[in-house]
């Protein structure tokens, strides 16, 4: 229309880093990041990423350069999340699963100038970068975090090698009027995370400054998070960046409560001590909470909002943390939607049913948040949205403006990913009459036995009401009859027991016979750093096992 003007005072790039600089204006001094005695103010927290930012520029860092960092929820974790993008470069946050040849790989692929590591990984990194060495001259500069209260030259218990920068040292070296960085353009890259590897070798997940402003809005929306918000680190902040929380408590002015482990115990004892008001975590995590001992569990303080995700949470699983006082936030996503892209949003006319069915309907995955244009339930061929029937599955599948850019140095299997004009999951969904979808599988492990098509998360979610079940994952196994039936992994809790007859009756019950496990195998379940259960390593020893004989039902 006449009259309009794009210039700078009326369109500016969207980026986190104004999250940090608004905070530091407004909260100045109120608490930033609490661990251990180490206390920041919101002030000092900008000062500190600033000068580390410049410190980054002086090592030879440029615009889209790669930093990496392995580390655990510690306070240089969390900086390094705003210093890196203030440098104008790209932050790379790794795994703390990975092993040295895995992190040899994505230091390489990522082609990182410099990785950050804690002390606790550091003689991993070394391995990872010989193993480098063999292929490459271009090796990253490695900078040691130590604990706050370990000695300047001890690491791991023994003497730094000259050769490695320290955090700290390195951080002194810059200056805080540094010019900081913004991105030239709000497409530019802020982020690159590389997917879990539960299934496949992780691809790298290119994030925006835009991506990111975006989602980091809609996930403190989601969660009722309001001004001054005391978040508890349970979600790994490697793990699409802390969920966009990372930059998200930023925005809100909250604190952030850091914890190197996380153990039950520990996340009671921080939440009442620092009256914690938010928190996140897989469903194991939950799980984790609602089994600990009672010696360990304290009563909640106020209200603690938890938003789970990164697997279909199990409806008992969330009707035992309501019980406990918890309130729960479902979301569902994936690490190319900057994590949470769905939220089951709680509708008033649950209020009058029965507390399971209200869990039940709480552990569907919901609709899109208000960042996000859509998520569907579509044929992957036709590209047909499929009826809101509650039964016929489909791919799920979303669109907007915080779906990832693209994988790195892949744009064949970025061009795939957004074949038809939407991203493609790899998840199968339903979508029920009031619009809500609910995830029925990975498209890979939907168990098809003599036809039928088995949801291995329906069987968990009846098992994990068990009440000797601690952890459950299904896969199929081969059989010479109906081409693979269900076989069960089972944890049992502490004290309990179980045989294979009893838990395969238990869900003949409950569930159609076909459905129903026919071999139970007792172990425990592998599992990534951010709490999925590596359903591929089951999978081949299932597989291993061989076709199940018919006068067997348990192994």
């Amino acid at each position: 229309m006449e009259g309009m003007e794009r210039c700078s005072a009326n369109c500016v790039s969207l980026t986190p880093i104004t999250f940090l600089e608004r905070s530091a204006a407004v909260y100045g001094d109120r608490a930033s990041l609490v661990y251990g005695r180490v206390r920041y103010t919101w002030r000092d927290t900008l000062q500190r990423c600033t000068r580390l930012a410049s410190a980054l520029v002086r090592k030879g860092i440029s615009r889209g350069d790669v930093v990496a960092a392995l580390a655990p929820n510690i306070p240089a974790m969390y900086e390094l999340h705003f210093a890196v993008p203030m440098a104008g470069a790209v932050l790379c946050t790794l795994n703390m699963r990975h092993d040295a040849a895995m992190v040899s790989t994505l230091l390489s692929h990522s082609e990182a100038k410099i990785i950050f590591v804690d002390y606790q990984f550091l003689p991993m990194v070394k391995r990872a970068i010989k193993l480098m060495s063999k292929t490459t001259e271009k090796l990253p500069l490695v900078v040691v975090i130590q604990e706050y209260d370990q000695p300047s030259s001890c690491i791991n218990g023994v003497d730094s090698a000259l050769e490695d920068l320290e955090f700290e040292s390195l951080l002194a070296t810059g200056e805080v009027d540094f010019k900081i960085r913004r991105p030239k353009d709000e497409w530019d890259p802020i982020s690159l995370n590389y997917t879990s590897g539960t299934t496949s070798r992780p691809k790298g997940v290119i994030y925006s400054h835009r991506g990111a402003y975006l989602n980091t809005l809609s996930t403190v929306l989601l969660n009722d998070m309001p001004s001054l918000p005391v978040y508890l680190w349970t979600v790994p902040m490697f793990h699409c960046n802390g969920w966009c929380f990372s930059w998200g408590v930023a925005a809100q002015g909250g604190t952030n409560i850091c914890q190197r482990t996380v153990t039950a115990k520990e996340i009671f004892a921080n939440i009442s001590q620092h009256n914690v008001t938010h928190m996140g975590g897989a469903p194991t995590v939950l799980n984790m909470i609602i089994n600990a001992p009672i010696s360990e569990q304290k009563p909640l303080p106020g209200k603690v909002t938890v938003m789970t995700g990164g697997a279909p949470p199990p409806s008992h699983v969330l009707y035992k943390m309501r019980a406990l006082g918890f309130l729960i936030i479902h979301s569902y996503g994936l690490t190319e939607t900057y994590g949470p892209a769905t939220v089951c949003s709680w509708k008033p006319e649950w209020d009058s049913l029965p507390e399971d069915q209200q869990a039940k309907l709480n552990s569907r995955q919901g609709l899109q948040h208000v960042g996000l244009e859509g998520v569907d339930i579509k044929d992957p061929v036709t590209m047909e949205s499929a009826p809101a029937d509650g039964k016929t599955m489909g791919e799920v599948m979303f669109r907007g403006n915080t779906v990832m850019s693209g994988y790195l140095k892949d744009l064949k299997a970025t061009q795939e990913a957004f074949n038809g004009g939407w991203f493609r999951s790899g998840d199968l969904g339903v979508r029920h009459p009031d619009g809500y979808i609910e995830l029925k599988d990975r498209s890979k492990d939907i168990i098809i036995s003599g036809g039928e098509n088995i949801s291995s998360i329906e069987v968990e979610s009846v098992l994990y009401s068990h009440p000797s079940i601690l952890e459950v994952a299904i896969v199929g196994r081969p059989d010479d009859h109906w081409g693979e039936t269900p076989c069960a992994f089972v944890k049992l809790k502490d004290g309990c027991s179980a045989n294979g007859e009893e838990i395969i009756k238990f869900c003949r019950e409950h569930l159609p016979h076909y459905m129903a496990p026919r071999s139970v195998v007792f172990r425990d379940l592998p599992k990534t750093s951010t709490g999925k259960i590596q359903k591929f390593v089951l999978k081949e020893e299932a597989t291993a096992m061989g076709s199940l004989q018919r006068s067997k039902h348990s192994s």
